[in-house]
Protein backbone atom coordinates (compact mmCIF):
# COMPACT_ATOMS: atom_id res chain seq x y z
CA UNK A 1 0.00 0.00 0.00
CA UNK A 2 2.87 2.38 0.82
CA UNK A 3 4.47 1.65 -2.53
CA UNK A 4 1.25 2.55 -4.32
CA UNK A 5 0.96 5.83 -2.40
CA UNK A 6 4.62 6.66 -3.11
CA UNK A 7 4.14 5.97 -6.83
CA UNK A 8 1.00 8.12 -6.87
CA UNK A 9 2.83 11.02 -5.18
CA UNK A 10 5.79 10.65 -7.54
CA UNK A 11 3.45 10.60 -10.54
CA UNK A 12 1.70 13.76 -9.36
CA UNK A 13 5.01 15.52 -8.78
CA UNK A 14 6.26 14.61 -12.24
CA UNK A 15 2.98 15.65 -13.82
CA UNK A 16 3.16 19.07 -12.17
CA UNK A 17 6.66 19.55 -13.56
CA UNK A 18 5.51 18.75 -17.08
CA UNK A 19 2.57 21.10 -17.30
CA UNK A 20 1.86 22.65 -20.65
CA UNK A 21 3.28 26.15 -21.14
CA UNK A 22 -0.22 27.33 -22.15
CA UNK A 23 -1.10 27.31 -18.44
CA UNK A 24 1.88 29.50 -17.57
CA UNK A 25 1.16 33.18 -16.94
CA UNK A 26 2.17 35.45 -19.83
CA UNK A 27 5.58 37.05 -19.64
CA UNK A 28 4.96 40.83 -19.54
CA UNK A 29 8.35 41.70 -21.03
CA UNK A 30 7.78 39.34 -23.98
CA UNK A 31 4.30 40.83 -24.52
CA UNK A 32 5.72 44.35 -24.37
CA UNK A 33 8.42 43.47 -26.92
CA UNK A 34 5.84 41.88 -29.21
CA UNK A 35 3.85 45.12 -29.26
CA UNK A 36 7.01 47.20 -29.83
CA UNK A 37 7.73 44.94 -32.81
CA UNK A 38 4.18 45.45 -34.12
CA UNK A 39 4.57 49.23 -33.84
CA UNK A 40 7.86 49.08 -35.75
CA UNK A 41 6.33 46.81 -38.38
CA UNK A 42 3.42 49.26 -38.81
CA UNK A 43 5.89 52.05 -39.62
CA UNK A 44 7.58 49.82 -42.22
CA UNK A 45 4.20 49.02 -43.79
CA UNK A 46 3.31 52.71 -44.01
CA UNK A 47 6.68 53.55 -45.58
CA UNK A 48 6.10 50.97 -48.31
CA UNK A 49 2.38 51.88 -48.75
CA UNK A 50 1.44 48.26 -47.96
CA UNK A 51 -1.89 47.35 -46.33
CA UNK A 52 -1.16 43.67 -45.65
CA UNK A 53 0.13 44.27 -42.11
CA UNK A 54 -2.98 46.27 -41.18
CA UNK A 55 -5.34 43.62 -42.61
CA UNK A 56 -3.67 41.10 -40.29
CA UNK A 57 -3.22 43.16 -37.10
CA UNK A 58 -6.06 45.71 -37.06
CA UNK A 59 -9.39 44.37 -35.78
CA UNK A 60 -12.37 44.37 -38.12
CA UNK A 61 -14.06 46.92 -35.84
CA UNK A 62 -11.00 49.21 -35.65
CA UNK A 63 -11.81 52.87 -35.07
CA UNK A 64 -9.28 55.67 -35.38
CA UNK A 65 -8.53 59.28 -36.12
CA UNK A 66 -5.90 60.46 -38.62
CA UNK A 67 -3.53 63.37 -38.02
CA UNK A 68 -5.89 66.03 -39.41
CA UNK A 69 -8.94 64.76 -37.51
CA UNK A 70 -10.42 62.43 -40.13
CA UNK A 71 -12.23 59.44 -38.55
CA UNK A 72 -11.31 56.09 -40.10
CA UNK A 73 -12.24 52.44 -39.85
CA UNK A 74 -10.03 49.53 -40.89
CA UNK A 75 -10.88 49.83 -44.60
CA UNK A 76 -10.46 53.60 -44.87
CA UNK A 77 -7.21 53.46 -42.90
CA UNK A 78 -5.79 50.80 -45.24
CA UNK A 79 -6.90 52.86 -48.24
CA UNK A 80 -5.08 55.90 -46.79
CA UNK A 81 -1.90 53.84 -46.28
CA UNK A 82 -2.03 52.46 -49.81
CA UNK A 83 -2.57 55.81 -51.54
CA UNK A 84 -0.20 56.48 -54.40
CA UNK A 85 -0.20 60.23 -53.64
CA UNK A 86 2.24 59.75 -50.75
CA UNK A 87 5.76 58.38 -51.25
CA UNK A 88 7.98 58.07 -48.20
CA UNK A 89 11.77 58.36 -48.19
CA UNK A 90 11.69 57.46 -44.50
CA UNK A 91 9.04 56.56 -41.95
CA UNK A 92 10.11 55.59 -38.43
CA UNK A 93 8.46 54.75 -35.12
CA UNK A 94 10.49 55.81 -32.07
CA UNK A 95 9.97 56.57 -28.38
CA UNK A 96 7.68 53.52 -28.18
CA UNK A 97 6.12 53.03 -24.75
CA UNK A 98 3.82 50.12 -23.90
CA UNK A 99 1.58 49.70 -20.86
CA UNK A 100 -0.02 46.31 -20.28
CA UNK A 101 -3.40 45.76 -18.62
CA UNK A 102 -4.26 42.05 -18.50
CA UNK A 103 -5.52 41.37 -22.05
CA UNK A 104 -5.19 44.98 -23.21
CA UNK A 105 -2.28 47.30 -23.93
CA UNK A 106 -1.73 50.95 -24.76
CA UNK A 107 1.18 51.80 -27.05
CA UNK A 108 2.33 55.37 -27.60
CA UNK A 109 5.06 56.41 -29.99
CA UNK A 110 6.50 59.14 -32.19
CA UNK A 111 6.16 58.72 -35.95
CA UNK A 112 8.65 60.67 -38.07
CA UNK A 113 8.10 60.89 -41.81
CA UNK A 114 9.90 62.37 -44.79
CA UNK A 115 8.61 62.11 -48.34
CA UNK A 116 6.49 63.56 -51.12
CA UNK A 117 2.75 64.27 -51.19
CA UNK A 118 1.28 65.35 -54.54
CA UNK A 119 4.76 66.32 -55.78
CA UNK A 120 5.42 68.45 -52.64
CA UNK A 121 8.24 67.52 -50.24
CA UNK A 122 7.31 67.22 -46.56
CA UNK A 123 8.78 66.38 -43.16
CA UNK A 124 6.43 65.66 -40.26
CA UNK A 125 6.24 64.16 -36.81
CA UNK A 126 3.18 62.71 -35.13
CA UNK A 127 2.33 61.36 -31.70
CA UNK A 128 0.43 58.10 -31.97
CA UNK A 129 -1.59 56.02 -29.52
CA UNK A 130 -2.81 52.50 -30.28
CA UNK A 131 -5.08 50.36 -28.09
CA UNK A 132 -4.41 46.63 -28.40
CA UNK A 133 -6.51 43.66 -27.25
CA UNK A 134 -4.89 40.24 -26.82
CA UNK A 135 -7.04 37.71 -28.68
CA UNK A 136 -6.59 33.98 -29.30
CA UNK A 137 -5.08 35.02 -32.67
CA UNK A 138 -2.62 37.47 -31.08
CA UNK A 139 -2.58 41.20 -30.40
CA UNK A 140 -5.08 43.26 -32.42
CA UNK A 141 -5.32 47.06 -32.69
CA UNK A 142 -8.88 48.16 -31.89
CA UNK A 143 -8.40 51.95 -31.73
CA UNK A 144 -5.85 54.57 -32.70
CA UNK A 145 -5.24 58.31 -32.57
CA UNK A 146 -2.63 60.23 -34.60
CA UNK A 147 -1.79 63.82 -33.68
CA UNK A 148 0.36 65.92 -36.00
CA UNK A 149 2.94 67.98 -34.11
CA UNK A 150 3.16 71.65 -35.06
CA UNK A 151 6.46 72.69 -36.72
CA UNK A 152 7.79 74.37 -33.55
CA UNK A 153 7.28 71.20 -31.48
CA UNK A 154 8.98 68.85 -33.93
CA UNK A 155 12.38 67.38 -33.16
CA UNK A 156 15.19 67.23 -35.75
CA UNK A 157 15.00 64.09 -37.90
Amino acid sequence: MHKLAALLILGLALNLGWQDDDDAPPNPEMQRQEIVNLETEAARAIQTNTGTFFRRVYSDDFSGTLSHGQPVNKTTFINAVQTSEVKYDAFNASDINVRLYRDAAVASSMWSARGTYREQRFISQMRVIHIYINTPRGWRVVAGQITLLPPGAQQPL
